[in-house]
């Protein structure tokens, strides 16, 4: 573990939380799974800002939940990837951070109901990823979005799909996003990491739980998605041409050194990139933001972040 204990209002958060969502829930039955953790989400779930105009749209085939400040002009776009190991999550899970986000950066927050493994393996995300992006670009103007300041976010397994998607557009010779907000991302597929040794059983994620959702998300071990750079971002020889990214890491999380590595790889390829390290907190501490100092401070950190990245093109400072 760090040096600094896991934050108390957050392991009070997440010890109730879990009550009702366990570890040993990813060996329930997928339904069974993906119930119980909207409905325990739905539970500790934050009210919205009350301004704010929501709405459930059709993306192109992909189902999104859109938050979107008042006002007439165009603000920022944010295509958002929710947590879940690409497993479980869905609008459900991520309400209620997606709109203060929207609320707090001033952006209109596109929430993706994509497509969830193992039913639907890679390259399904990332081809629901393309689609919405396609779908905020050529009628987000509808929606009050500025289909040219689009950028990517997601949280853990979302983290991996907005670098994917970066990836996918510079193959494609698509236009770029304009930044990448990564909040305790997935990016790697080696288990045998540092921090996922000294992790394998901190709160809000087991190292065990993650390699079940590696392998529902990648398929069978050694197949051609283990080695593609777009669902593995931390393979990948060559981040040329890839957007400005903000990195949030949490110390008691399995995932923090895939954050501290693709940083790494970021300033090596000469692509504006900052770190944020949170050393009292642990994998998913979004959720528990409104009882816990250290996850507000980090929040509000990943809004501000997500504020100059969309608005300014730009790392904030």
């Amino acid at each position: 573990m760090s040096e600094t204990p896991v934050d108390p209002g957050m392991l009070t958060f997440y010890k109730a939380l879990s009550a009702q969502s366990p570890p040993e829930s990813a060996q329930w039955p997928l339904p069974r799974q993906r119930k119980a953790w909207d409905d325990v989400c739905r539970q500790f779930r934050a009210p919205r800002p009350e301004r704010l105009i929501v709405e459930d749209l059709d993306a192109n085939g992909v189902p999104v939940r859109v938050f979107r400040p008042p006002g007439n002009d165009p603000k920022p776009g944010v295509i958002y990837g929710h947590g879940g190991g690409w497993v479980v999550g869905s609008p459900e899970t991520h309400d209620d951070m997606c709109a203060e986000i929207a609320d707090q950066a001033d952006v209109v927050v596109v929430l993706m109901d994509y497509r969830l493994a193992p039913e639907h393996p890679y390259p399904a995300q990332l081809e629901d990823s393309l689609a919405v992006l396609e779908w905020m670009r050529s009628s987000g103007r509808a929606m009050g979005i500025d289909p040219t300041h689009i950028i990517g976010a997601g949280d853990s397994a979302g983290g991996q799909m907005t670098v994917g998607l970066a990836l996918a557009l510079r193959e494609k010779g698509l236009p770029q996003l304009r930044g990448m907000m990564l909040i305790y991302p997935v990016l790697g597929a080696d288990t045998e990491t540092s921090s996922y040794l000294r992790n394998a059983n901190a709160p809000c994620l087991t190292r065990d739980e993650m390699i079940f959702y590696l392998d529902a998300f990648l398929g069978p071990r050694g197949g051609a998605p283990w080695h593609d750079p777009k669902a593995v971002p931390n393979i990948a020889t060559d981040l040329s041409g890839l957007p400005p990214a903000s990195i949030t890491v949490a110390a008691h999380d399995p995932l923090c050194d895939d954050g501290l590595i693709f940083h790494e790889k970021m300033k090596a390829a000469g692509i504006p990139v900052a770190l944020r390290r949170e050393p009292a907190l642990a994998h998913s501490y979004m959720r528990a933001r409104h009882v816990s100092a250290p996850a507000m401070a980090g929040f509000k950190a990943i809004v501000e972040a997500t504020r100059s990245l969309a608005h300014e093109g730009r790392l904030p400072g």
